[in-house]
């Protein structure tokens, strides 16, 4: 065996286990990174860290609204089948027609996001390494079942559309005459959402009092308190909506 096929067949067993595992692992390592690190000010200035706090939170809803799209549109099956990578079809349609991955492509800039947020060196060090090989390998089982399943329909697939770098050029045509399913989009997406959302409040407090007493910023982290409660009642209505059936995806016809 040649050393890049080794290579290759060990990436993608790595990216079959953490797809499998990586409910359990992607949140435990963000909970070590974002709450065992000290939260740091760029340069000591609190001032330059809510420009950076703003990029931050602009770069995840960027993130964010991609999600949106990709799911508001054409949708894939995430989450495999019995914890395995699986596909029913093979979907080129919407967004897809943009990028092989625009899914993760919006998890890592979320991720991204959070790590302008807390800003310590160490999350950068650790954090984007860790987190840019987890999607590599993953995407790489990914495509090693998708090619052995779809065959030349996906080697065509590959050549056409880039694996992460979009290309929104002709955008509007891709996504013309479909339908944007926002029922799809709310029962999908609030758990994700809700968890950045909720990581990205945490994180602020936090950084907020590794500075400061409370009573010197009690109106900001109160308000940061309303938020999360705001966040939290969301959630707890979407999931009420979900597990009642009260709201349910209406098919594509």
């Amino acid at each position: 065996m040649s050393t890049s096929a080794a290579s290759a067949g060990w990436l993608v067993r790595y990216g079959n286990f953490l797809f499998r595992w990586r409910n359990t692992i992607f949140p435990v390592v963000q909970l070590l990174l974002f709450f065992g690190l000290q939260p740091k000010y760029p340069a000591g200035s609190e001032r330059l860290d809510n420009v950076v706090d703003a990029i931050g939170i602009l770069v995840a809803l960027l993130g964010q609204v991609l999600r949106i799209g990709v799911i508001g549109f054409a949708y894939i099956i995430r989450g495999g089948k019995n914890q395995r990578v699986y596909a029913e079809d093979l979907v080129t349609s919407g967004f897809f027609a943009h990028c092989r991955n625009p899914l993760y492509v919006g998890n890592m800039l979320v991720l991204l996001g959070l790590f302008l947020l807390h800003n310590n060196p160490w999350v950068y060090i650790i954090g984007v390494p860790f987190f840019l090989l987890a999607y590599i390998a993953i995407v790489a089982a990914e495509e090693a079942y998708l090619r052995a399943k779809f065959g030349a329909a996906y080697d065509a697939y590959m050549r056409d559309v880039p694996r992460w770098i979009p290309r929104f050029r002709a955008l509007r045509e891709s996504v013309s005459g479909m339908r944007f399913n926002w029922r799809r989009v709310l029962l999908k997406e609030y758990g994700s959402t809700f968890a950045w959302t909720a990581a990205a409040v945490a994180i602020m407090a936090s950084d907020t009092l590794w500075y400061f007493e409370y009573g010197e910023r009690a109106t900001y982290l109160n308000a940061l308190v309303v938020v999360f409660v705001v966040l939290v009642v969301g959630y707890g209505i979407a999931r009420y909506l979900k597990l009642s059936r009260r709201l349910r995806e209406i098919p594509a016809h």
